[in-house]
């Protein structure tokens, strides 16, 4: 099954005579496409340019941490937790946020309303931007980007980057209690 699915995508890929333009305009957000299909298509360069992008911006940050004698001798219990609940959050609002889903046009389709203000996409197009679609469409994908991010931001701007974490944590209690409370209004 597995070899049909691949010579499917393969005689998919090969019946295109013209090369494929990139299509990154907001008018084909939610507009269903052939691309819908998911090949087993192994963005494996694509995956590579977005993984030393990660691996480069790091490295740099690192060494200007280290260069200004910026990074923690050790990282408080409170403070690992403030990064955990606060990437959860940024990670979802990213991800799944139907207000952010601007962001995530050029690279996503719109499936449907997940609910709780939340929205189903799947990654479109080809190449590059079909590998952002996924990375960007995926909350367990940005997390390691959002908690990069929120970390950095506790060691070059300590204060402000702890005031954002507590108020994306202060969200993420914010949206249990609410589920909770529906739960429990819904229970009686």
């Amino acid at each position: 099954m597995r070899r049909n699915l691949r010579s499917n995508c393969v005689k998919e890929s090969q019946s295109r005579a013209r090369p494929v333009k990139n299509d990154f305009s907001i008018e084909k957000y939610g507009e269903k496409t052939a691309e819908r299909e998911e090949c087993e298509e192994q963005l494996l360069a694509e995956y590579a340019a977005m993984l030393a992008f990660y691996l480069a911006s790091v490295v740099t940050l690192t060494s200007i941490a280290i260069e200004q004698d910026r990074l923690p001798r050790k990282i408080s219990l409170f403070d690992l937790a403030l990064l955990g609940v606060a990437t959860h959050k940024l990670s979802r609002i990213v991800a799944k946020d139907r207000i952010t889903s601007i962001l995530r046009a050029p690279f996503v389709n719109y499936i449907r309303s997940a609910g709780a203000g939340e929205v189903e996409e799947e990654p479109r197009g080809r190449g590059i931007q079909r590998g952002i679609g996924q990375l960007v469409s995926c909350p367990f994908c940005m997390a390691p980007w959002c908690a990069t991010a929120l970390g950095f931001a506790f060691i070059f701007a300590p204060r402000i980057g702890r005031l954002f974490a507590s108020i994306l944590a202060s969200v993420a209690m914010s949206d249990f209690l609410h589920r909770a409370y529906v739960k429990l209004r819904d229970q009686n």
